[in-house]
Parts: C-alpha cells; sequence; structure tokens
C-alpha cells in the first residue's frame, strides 16, 4: 500500500522530489511518500499561498469559512466516506495504534470542529467574531479589526492522529495563509483534511500547504522560518529553543513545549460505589494513545483517609489497565521506547527494595505498570506507554508543594473532588502554574475552546487595527453632506 503525504497547491506531483517512510503494525504495511521541496519550491510555494490568502481567504465572511470546515470535518466523522475509511484503515499501521482507539478516538476527537464548536472557539476569544471581517465599535471608542497572518507557518510534532488539526483550524479562522509541517509519525491526517477542503472549497485550497522536512535539515528550516509572519510550533524544550534562535525577531513565535499531566482523587471519591468507575476514567486517560500527548496523566495524588485506600486505589487502576491491554492492545513499542519503560520500571522496583511503602504492580512482561507510593513524592515523569505513579497524600492541599516548583512543566490536571473542594484546589493549581482543570476520563480529549498552555488560540494569532475616536470624529468634518 502506497500513500502520498502533504498538500500542494501551485506544484505538480512530477515536479517534486519524494522519499518514501515505510510503516508496519499489526501485521500490515504501508508506504508514505513525503514531499521533498527545493529552496526555490518552498518560497514559490510561500508566495502561492500567500497571494491566494490575500487574495480568496482573507474575504471571506468567517462564518462561511466555519461551513467549510463543518462540512470537510462531517465528511472525516462520516464512516462510509472513502476519506473516512481511508483513515481507519491506514492511520492503525502508521501510528502503531489499535484499530479501536484509532476510530474512536477520531471520532471523539473530530467533534471538537463541528460549527457549534468552532463557534465556542470564536467566542472564547472574541466578544463580537465579527471584528475578524469588518471594523467593529470598541468599547473604549472607535472601531477595530483583527487580521491574520499572511503567512502562519506550524511545525508540529508527535503521532497523536490528527492532533495537527486543532492549530491548523485555528489558523484558518483567522485567515491566515497557512502552510503546516507534518511530523515523520503522523504525517497525513492533515493533508487529507487540507484536500477535503479543496474537495469542498478550491479556491479555499489554494489557501494552505501541507509540506515536510527532514528533522535537522536547516536549509528547509531557515527558508520557512523567514517567510513566515508568524510560527506556531510544538516539540520539545530543546528543539524549540533551536528554532527560537533562528526565528526573525520581527515574527511571532509560540512555542508548546513538553508538559506533564498529572491528577488528584480526593477522599470523597473513594468510596466503594465511587472507585470502580473512577479507576476505569483513569486507566483510560492512561491507555489513550500512550501518553504521547502533553495533557496525559503520568502522576496520581491520592488523598488517605477514604474507604478506598491509596494502595487499594492503585491495585485497582492496574485491573482496569490489564483489561485494557486486551480490548485496546499497547502498540509495538521502539528500541528506545522499551528500554525507557524498562529502565523506568527497573528503577522503581530497586527503590522498592529499600522500603519506606512503595509497591510495584504487574509483572515486567505485562505492557503496563503501576508504581504505589506511600511517601510523599514530587511530581515527576513516568516512563510512558502505559507506566503510571500514584502517591499517597494526606491532603490534596499537600500536593501543591509538590508540584509548583515544575511551573514550566504544568498544565493538565484532572481533579475528582466534590465541588467546593474542586474550586479551592483550582486556585491553589493555578498560581501553581497548572492551567486546565478537567475531569478524569477526559484528560486527552480537551473541550472547544480550550486554552492550549493557558493561550488563546484565535487572538494570539491575529493583530488588531484601530481606527481612534479622534479619527472617526475629525472624519465628520469631510463628509461631503457638512456644511
Amino acid at each position: 500500500m502506497i500513500e502520498r503525504a502533504g498538500h500542494l497547491p501551485g506544484l505538480a506531483a512530477a515536479e517534486v522530489a519524494w522519499l518514501q517512510l515505510d510503516f508496519a503494525a499489526w501485521g500490515e504495511s504501508v508506504q508514505v511518500s513525503m514531499p521533498v521541496l527545493t529552496e526555490e519550491q518552498a518560497r514559490a510555494l510561500a508566495a502561492h499561498i500567500r497571494e491566494n490568502a490575500r487574495a480568496y481567504l482573507k474575504t471571506l465572511p468567517v462564518a462561511q469559512i466555519v461551513t467549510t470546515i463543518d462540512k470537510a470535518i462531517a465528511r472525516l466523522l462520516d464512516r462510509d466516506d472513502p476519506w473516512r475509511r481511508k483513515a481507519e484503515a491506514i492511520l492503525p499501521i502508521v501510528t502503531g495504534y489499535d484499530r479501536e482507539t484509532v476510530r474512536l478516538g477520531l471520532s471523539g476527537y473530530l467533534r471538537t470542529f463541528r460549527a457549534p464548536q468552532l463557534q465556542r472557539f470564536l467566542a472564547e476569544d472574541f466578544v463580537n467574531p465579527g471584528i475578524l471581517d469588518v471594523f467593529q465599535p470598541a468599547m473604549k471608542g472607535g472601531f477595530s479589526r483583527a487580521h491574520g497572518p499572511e503567512l502562519l507557518l506550524h511545525i508540529w510534532a508527535g503521532n497523536v492522529p490528527g492532533l495537527s488539526l486543532w492549530s491548523l483550524i485555528s489558523g484558518l479562522l483567522v485567515k491566515a495563509g497557512t502552510v503546516g509541517k507534518v511530523a515523520s509519525g503522523e504525517p497525513l491526517l492533515a493533508g487529507w483534511f487540507s484536500q477535503i477542503l479543496a474537495e469542498i472549497d478550491p479556491k479555499l485550497g489554494e489557501c494552505l500547504a501541507i509540506v515536510w522536512w527532514k528533522g535537522g535539515d536547516t536549509e528547509s528550516d531557515e527558508v520557512w522560518l523567514n517567510e513566515a509572519d508568524t510560527i506556531v510550533a510544538y516539540g520539545g524544550n530543546e528543539a524549540l529553543a533551536a528554532i527560537r534562535e533562528r526565528v526573525p525577531v520581527t515574527t511571532r513565535f509560540l512555542p508548546h513545549g513538553h508538559k506533564i499531566g498529572f491528577g488528584l482523587v480526593s477522599r470523597a471519591a473513594l468510596d466503594t460505589r465511587k472507585a470502580g468507575p473512577l479507576t476505569r476514567l483513569v486507566a483510560h486517560d492512561v491507555m489513550r494513545y500512550e501518553q504521547q500527548g502533553c495533557y496525559s496523566p503520568q502522576m496520581l495524588f491520592v488523598e488517605r483517609g477514604g474507604k478506598v485506600s491509596p494502595r487499594e486505589f492503585a491495585e485497582l487502576v492496574s485491573g482496569e489497565l490489564a483489561r485494557f491491554a486486551r480490548t485496546h492492545p499497547r502498540r509495538a513499542l521502539s528500541v528506545a521506547e522499551a528500554a525507557g519503560v524498562a529502565a523506568w520500571r527497573a528503577a522503581e522496583e530497586m527503590r522498592a527494595f529499600d522500603g519506606g511503602g512503595r509497591a510495584v504492580l504487574g509483572d515486567a512482561g505485562d505492557p503496563w505498570s503501576v508504581v504505589c507510593v506511600e511517601a510523599s513524592e514530587a511530581l515527576a515523569p513516568s516512563g510512558l506507554n502505559r507506566t503510571l505513579k500514584i502517591v499517597a497524600v494526606d491532603s490534596l492541599d499537600a500536593v501543591v508543594p509538590l508540584v509548583a516548583p515544575f511551573r514550566a512543566f504544568l498544565q493538565s490536571a484532572a481533579v475528582a473532588a466534590a465541588p467546593e473542594e474542586l474550586f479551592r484546589v483550582a486556585a491553589l493549581l493555578g498560581e501553581a502554574g497548572v492551567t486546565r482543570i478537567c475531569a478524569f476520563g477526559r484528560m486527552t480529549a480537551p473541550e472547544a475552546g480550550w486554552h492550549n498552555d493557558g493561550r488563546f488560540n484565535l487572538l494570539d494569532l491575529v493583530t488588531i487595527t484601530e481606527i481612534e475616536q479622534a479619527a472617526e470624529l475629525a472624519a465628520e468634518g469631510f463628509a461631503a453632506y457638512v456644511d
């Protein structure tokens, strides 16, 4: 099976060099052809996108853009549509995730971008989304209008299917000419989505491109970093720092680096009736996409004093992970990933020999590992790929000093607590640097309009043009109706 990645309006496929990447999983294989552009082709493509966006995309009402995106998402949600069938057939092979994880994950994620949810994106960032279309009255007087970049570059990372659509769609909503660089781990869905948009609205398809270049290719980096007006980049902190050093000082750079997700469980959630369903939700968050997302849980802090102890809670989570291993098998790990999991587990087993109430649950051959710790322990990464540490605490307030030193890495925290405690603890976590408080079972599925890393999806992309009230009043003196 051969599939071609990317979306390159204005460039004929025969003019482009293609690099073949081989993927295999679940007894099947697929070969993906990745576009390799010359510097001249990259500059020509950037000019093509910029010119078409200026001539067409920027003239569209934002409501029309929402309608077009909604139509494209509807096709990807329709399991009888050829594009959806292709996604369900190929993405498990490319990413290694089992077919049910991909199927369910796609449906849940894509619903985030239906028309009502896109309206929420707009409403979260703009009091009046019409500001993207025409000048609107400003509260301080005068008028304001928002303009998206002429060329917005997205640099995506990771192998979670469709993760790129979040920023890609955000760029379209602010009418930015858009170029996205896909990651080698999942290079297809952004290109497919762009092609669907082009089928629905061919002119819109000329306003965005999906490209690729090999990591470390500094020549390609330099071309695109200098062509873009705004850059949204995802990846490791070292990679983002290297990009920042090469971004022109006049270019807006919006990085999203490594984060560690964690959870808090109050004793109020730890009775025999509530604990079982809660552990299934916890295990689901750990299992989904093998903790590859920045919002996936890697550590849980469980309060003592409930009818179910932290150790019993850890054992229940272990049982649920064992069940998920049968219904949603873990993807095959690379040599480096397997070594990372083994090293993490071995280190925890060595520490367990020293006592201190530490227990490592599950066998070394299991596709999951849970560690239960009775003593307080600061936030730390797990081994990923279904590895979780559960730390017992005397109160949820005690969690704050355990996570606060790692402010730069905080983002998502799930909290299982009664309403009054939820709001009290959320305030403390917010002061420590957490930007998203969610429910267990939803850690890997942020709601529409979520402010990634506490920032704005759309507002950070635009510039505002203001007509000051004085200019408006002065204009009255030049009107034809003035005597």
